[in-house]
């Protein structure tokens, strides 16, 4: 058992890294292809759920409810190398990082999925990588639901507010953008995605985590009808991210 709570299991060509209590129930073991969406699909238990640059599977079997992620590339390094990445040893495998961060952030009751597995397999000097995550219920990217309707005052502010949780933990999320905050029917905001996520003391990654959201919801709204971003709503996101509710001593790292 790691330090994380987390068990590594050797598999061919790699390892798994799986919080036991979520994984091993009896109806699924760490001996069966998990990471395989067409093992899942036979058993007509997946559908896609892509977003991003990764590709995505929703895993629905009763009271389990996973998010299935395979790594991929993005930009120009994806033609080379789709969903391989340079073997730099077993601590910087980045589904176990994410499956790491995630622990933590768990543990701290921080608005994030709870990690169930995480594997990769080798390669000759490259490896490939999956995680699993517990699904957020019926949360929905906040780029979705724009495209639908506005987002009212309360739902900016407590989308700030949960960036705010975030931040005071000192969780730098290496993406922060509208198609990784999560909103469910209620109105609840949870945060997906944080692959090359880290803890960092306070700093200017703050602020450039903000800009990288606003450039975000500027170029997912511009093709919609009016109104759907405005001024008032990046206002009211700032007054959840600065009220003082968002200062609770939440912080891991400062």
């Amino acid at each position: 058992m790691t330090k994380d709570g987390g068990r590594r299991i050797a598999i061919a060509g790699g390892a798994m890294l799986a919080d036991p209590a979520r994984l091993d129930d009896g109806a699924v073991t760490p001996a069966d292809p998990l990471f395989e969406p067409a093992w899942w699909r036979a058993r007509g238990l997946v559908h896609s759920a892509s977003r991003g640059r990764g590709s995505a599977w929703f895993v629905a079997a009763g009271t389990r409810q996973w998010v299935l992620r395979h790594f991929r590339r993005g930009g120009w390094l994806a033609v080379l190398a789709a969903d391989r990445y340079v073997w730099t040893g077993e601590a910087r495998v980045r589904s176990f990082a994410e499956w790491r961060l995630l622990a933590t952030l768990s543990a701290l009751e921080l608005p994030v999925p709870q990690p169930v597995a995480a594997r990769y397999q080798r390669g000759w000097l490259t490896y490939r990588c999956d995680l699993i995550t517990q699904r957020l219920g019926d949360g929905r990217p906040l780029s979705d639901v724009l495209v639908e309707t506005p987002v009212d005052a309360q739902r900016w502010r407590a989308i700030g507010a949960a960036i705010a949780r975030l931040h005071r933990a000192g969780v730098d999320h290496a993406d922060l953008n509208a198609h990784n905050l999560l909103i469910d029917s209620l109105g609840a905001v949870s945060i997906i995605d944080f692959d090359r996520g880290r803890l960092r003391a306070a700093g200017r990654w703050r602020s450039a985590n903000l800009r990288r959201l606003h450039r975000s919801l500027v170029k997912i709204t511009a093709p919609l009808p009016p109104g759907r971003f405005l001024p008032a709503d990046w206002a009211n996101l700032l007054a959840g991210y600065e009220a003082p509710l968002a200062e609770a001593p939440l912080s891991a790292v400062e």
